[in-house]
């Protein structure tokens, strides 16, 4: 017992020692302060309407009305019968956020090397290099929370692989098992389709040297135990799997059948337009921030001080002192490829030059799947500035081009680089033979990386232009003075920052060479090269994310604040939507924070509403926006906002008195221009079974309202003298919508593009929408079996550990 309490002791200071780093980096959290992050600002008035809902009722709607027009939550927190894989996680990220997601970066990659069998002194630096990455942080800061999540867990993953192909199954199975359902629940699969293609990679690597050691057979053992733990990962997260795949479809990742722009150009893709996915890519020169972090100016908004040549050509522009000051916090040094950068994706000096230290000194599988890695990584970053790898990834690897912002890969090679620097340590301190080969490699290290850092030093006025894409808007404005001010201030940024991690570079490189010649012991040089180390990243991390981004609790609980436009709008409690002309209203999730908005804020928007935007809403289209309902308009004026009242809305359903058919998605949205949708409805030939006429009587008694609402069920009162077609402002969603007329089911089907309708009897009725979505039911009981099966062989395994022992 005691020789297994020393061994477990170093571990649990060390899980003391990360909730104390982790704590102190995001100190402010201790005073009970909450960072405040732009895309969680936005999360919270998308999620409004359904966490009001759950906290008044205790049922989870899975729909909300505040955003598009209506939309499943399923991407927006819902809560899921039996998943139980969400409550393991809560109990792992038991620090106040962000600090619970740093910690998690810690935690993952200090397991991850412990399986690869590094020392625990060694695991801790490669831990620290990983999880104070500057992009890493750097989503923390504006909030991208389920990419951190997803980043969090791929050691984990990565750790249970290596481990199965070990031969280690029973804890490889259950490593991977959990490590993939952790990862799976964190709801980011562009992160885990990354992860996927590094398992690739590794699995090619490991398969080589497979056939070549003649073991074939236990890697495809191996292989089996993995695939029956990621099943039952999967398993366990069925119901979030099962509803993300059913709403992707309906989703402008999916497919609605228009093959048309706005413009009546041919626009045939399935998955996301080439030129949105590839938006935000990685400039090849600008690679080199993972080495020098200001290579490209640093972010799209640099604060380069009073001292700049800019604060001091605005003076003389006749700018006042305050205003040059303002502007010199925020100037735009950055002259790289991207639209918008909040921050360079610096991996470290020091961590970048032991990496290029155990290029000369790993050998074998374990180096070329991070190799691989890295390079795929770097490569694919490059997106259309590297076009012929990212064409062939679009056009032929399955579910690529469902994903933006390709430059975001590089998590992988944030991963790999500190796992392989880690490993040449491991080489570099404890493998005695070939004391030369040490000395080569840190000559040689020191030679490539030092030299590129003085190269670029000396020459640099020779090498780059320090031109931005907007200088010409620049000198337009301000004129070519300014703009040469401003690239001196790139020159100089550029010049502080190669000279910083040239200096990084020999100090680690010194470090190293009296550890070689026994002038410090290993503890010290570990010691020496953690301090570097942390200086090196948190000082680069803390100019983008600090204590600044921290404010008091209540104001990101409230992120919003009404206007008196909103005030006026709340006041009328009837069911109807509102449609903020303020900015852009497919971009922001201010309007659903108080109001049913036609607009929102999300990553996946539902496919027909955003055509409807391109096609009608972006153009103000009144009748469209008379069929959705827009009963209220804010209106920007030079003193705020305004609320305006549409008095021609079509309400929350009507009767139509005239039916069109058409073909397809293009005849359906073209149709809609030019007619009064009170009084005509598009219908798609796919519904004609359920509309048995084109024409229905007008009659001024005949009518149809609401009278009762709740984000899940709406019922409506009619009273017809004939048959009539009703149309309702409400979003068509194909699963889990039920209609029913006095409590028997009836079919409704879709109109105008994007609403529901049906046919009603003649007389009076009451109409019901239910939204039951069976993919939750079907989800949750394959949750539960998985869950209880991963449980149940968890408690296996802990015995057979013990039993083993």
């Amino acid at each position: 017992m005691t020789f297994s309490l020393k061994k477990v002791l170093p571990h649990l200071f060390v899980f003391l020692g990360f909730i104390v780093l982790s704590l102190a980096y995001f100190y402010p959290v201790l005073q009970g302060k909450e960072i405040f992050q732009s895309d969680i600002a936005q999360y919270i008035g998308m999620a409004r309407q359904q966490n009001e809902f759950r906290a008044e009722t205790g049922e989870e709607p899975y729909w909300t009305d505040a955003a598009f027009g209506g939309m499943p939550t399923y991407q927006l927190g819902a809560n899921y019968p039996h998943n139980y894989i969400k409550k393991l996680d809560s109990l792992l990220r038991f620090l106040p956020r962000p600090a619970d997601y740093l910690f998690l970066y810690f935690i993952g990659l200090y397991i991850l090397l412990l399986v690869l069998k590094i020392d625990y002194k060694l695991a801790i630096l490669g831990a620290l290099a990983f999880g104070f990455s500057t992009y890493l942080i750097i989503i923390l800061g504006v909030g991208h929370n389920a990419k951190a999540h997803a980043i969090a867990y791929m050691p984990w993953v990565l750790g249970g692989i290596l481990l199965c192909f070990r031969q280690r199954y029973v804890p490889g199975f259950l490593l991977l098992a959990f490590g993939m359902a952790l990862e799976i629940n964190a709801n980011h699969f562009q992160m885990t389709f990354y992860l996927l293609l590094l398992v690739i990679v590794l699995g090619i690597a490991y398969l080589v040297d497979a056939f070549r050691k003649k073991l074939l057979p236990n890697y495809f053992k191996a292989l089996a135990v993995m695939l029956v733990a990621v099943i039952l990962a999967i398993g366990a997260n069925a119901t979030n799997l099962m509803a993300t795949q059913e709403y992707a479809d309906f989703s402008t990742r999916g497919d609605t059948g228009l093959t048309i722009t706005p413009e009546g150009a041919p626009d045939k893709s399935d998955g996301l337009d080439y030129n949105y996915i590839t938006e935000y890519s990685y400039g090849i020169l600008e690679s080199f921030n993972l080495f020098i972090p200001r290579f490209m100016g640093g972010s799209s908004a640099e604060d380069v001080g009073q001292d700049s040549a800019i604060y001091q050509q605005l003076l003389q522009l006749g700018a006042s002192p305050l205003q040059a000051a303002q502007f010199a916090e925020a100037a735009p040094t950055y002259w790289g490829d991207q639209p918008y950068v909040g921050a360079p994706a610096y991996i470290g000096a020091t961590v970048l030059f032991l990496f290029v230290l155990a290029l000369f000194l790993v050998k074998g599988r374990k180096k070329w799947w991070l190799v691989g890695g890295t390079v795929l990584a770097l490569l694919l970053s490059w997106g259309k500035n590297f076009g012929f790898l990212t064409d062939i990834f679009i056009n032929y690897m399955p579910l690529y081009n469902k994903f933006r912002a390709v430059s975001s890969i590089q998590v992988i090679l944030e991963l790999c680089i500190p796992v392989l620097a880690v490993l040449g340590l491991c080489t570099f301190f404890y493998r005695e033979e070939q004391p030369e080969k040490k000395i080569h490699a840190l000559k040689w290290s020191t030679i490539i990386t030092g030299g590129v850092a003085l190269i670029f030093l000396l020459f640099k006025s020779s090498l780059f232009s320090f031109s931005g894409a907007s200088d010409g808007i620049l000198i337009q404005q301000l004129g070519p003075e300014f703009v040469r001010a401003l690239k001196e201030d790139r020159r100089a940024v550029f010049s502080a920052d190669t000279l910083r991690s040239l200096i990084f570079v020999l100090l680690t490189a010194a470090a190293l060479w009296l550890f070689l010649k026994k002038k410090i012991s290993q503890n010290l040089t570990v010691i020496v090269l953690g301090a570097l180390l942390l200086i090196d990243l948190v000082v680069v991390d803390r100019r983008y994310v600090n204590a600044e981004d921290f404010v008091n609790s209540s104001r990101i609980a409230q992120p919003f604040q009404a206007t008196e436009a909103d005030r006026e709008i709340m006041q009328d409690d009837a069911h109807y939507r509102v449609f903020d002309l303020s900015g852009s209203p497919f971009n922001t999730a201010r309007t659903s924070f108080f109001h049913n908005a036609i607009g929102g804020y999300h990553a996946a928007k539902p496919g027909r509403m955003q055509e409807l935007y391109d096609f009608y809403l972006s153009q103000n289209n009144l009748q469209v926006l008379n069929m959705l309902n827009a009963k209220y308009f804010i209106i920007p004026t030079e003193e705020g906002t305004i609320a305006q009242e549409n008095p021609e809305t079509n309400g929350n359903a009507w009767f139509v008195q005239e039916v069109k058919f058409v073909d397809d998605a293009n005849e359906e949205i073209l149709a809609l221009d030019g007619i009064n949708t009170r009084r005509v409805a598009i219908v798609d030939n796919d519904f004609k079974e359920f509309v048995p006429k084109t024409s229905f009587p007008a009659d001024s008694s005949a009518q149809i309202e609401l009278i009762s609402y709740q984000p899940n069920e709406l019922k409506y009162r009619s009273n017809s003298p004939e048959e009539a077609m009703a149309v309702f402002s409400e979003i068509y969603y194909p699963h889990g919508w039920q209609a029913f007329i006095d409590g028997e089911e009836a079919p409704h089907f879709r109109a105008d593009y994007v609403l529901r309708a049906m046919i009603i009897p003649a007389g009076e009725h009451e109409i019901t929408f239910k939204f039951e979505p069976q993919v939750v039911k079907t989800g949750s009981s394959i949750a539960l079996a998985s869950s209880v099966l991963l449980g149940l062989l968890l408690i296996g395994g802990i015995f057979y550990g013990i039993k083993r022992k």
